[in-house]
């Protein structure tokens, strides 16, 4: 997408206008600038925090669940706790078919771009058909690939707006605003777990390593698939 695209110049002046602006903000913004905006979030270690927020902008903000059918089960009762404590009222769970490419739910073994792409990439990209933008709960310090996360991007194979309202958010920010708001923490979280993904592909974090260690734990590999197209990740808009 040509950098003079009238929405690449529209999220570039949105990024210089807000990069020091509060999460909140940002989000009231995005709502202004892509009414028809989903939240996709995995209900793992940190979500409750930008579920909560994103909730009191916008009371009927339609959230997009991810079942991989590979999640821990404590993922699944806690999707569900979460969403009745914080009065969301539209979720909607979505699952890949994976009854012919992955039968025997072994994909993840033998090719775990595969399989994410199976379970999670395609999947979120047909559900997200029909929305202008989503909004993800990436931050800065989660890894090298997002250091210079800006709070908007544009997707260039979709069009679609993609926000990070928690872009500049640190560990203890995030872990801050859950306790000031008394929002309630993912069950894994205490067992070890500070990142949480598919049970097969999440493994215990020991004390002094980094938090998504227990990310595809042995690969080389720190990212999902569904923040790449065609294998990259991609964005545009101006960063500073």
């Amino acid at each position: 997408m040509p950098l003079d695209d009238p929405l690449s110049l529209r999220v570039g002046a949105l990024n210089t206008r807000l990069k020091h602006h509060a999460a909140a903000d940002v989000l009231r913004h995005a709502f202004e600038a892509a009414p028809n905006l989903a939240l996709v979030s995995s209900f793992g270690a940190e979500s409750v925090a930008l579920l909560h927020l994103a909730a009191t902008v916008k009371r009927d903000v339609q959230v997009l669940f991810i079942d991989t059918m590979l999640l821990f089960p404590e993922t699944l009762v806690y999707q569900r706790d979460v969403a009745r404590r914080l009065g969301l009222r539209r979720v909607r769970v979505i699952r890949a078919d994976t009854s012919v490419a992955d039968p025997d739910d072994t994909l993840h073994q033998r090719d775990p771009d595969a399989c994410w792409d199976l379970r999670k990439t395609q999947v979120l990209n047909t559900a997200l058909e029909g929305f202008d933008g989503w909004i993800t709960g990436r931050k800065r310090f989660q890894s090298g690939q997002r250091a210079e996360l800006p709070p908007f991007e544009v997707e260039e194979a979709t069009g679609r707006i993609k926000v990070n309202p928690l872009a500049h958010w640190s560990a203890a920010d995030v872990q801050d605003y859950i306790a000031e708001n008394n929002l309630p923490r993912h069950p894994l979280v205490a067992r070890g777990y500070p990142s949480i993904g598919c049970a097969p592909c999440t493994t215990p974090v020991a004390e002094g390593e980094d938090p998504r260690a227990g990310r595809w734990r042995g690969k080389d590999k720190d990212e999902c698939g569904i923040h790449f197209v065609n294998g990259k990740m991609v964005r545009t808009g101006a960063t500073t």
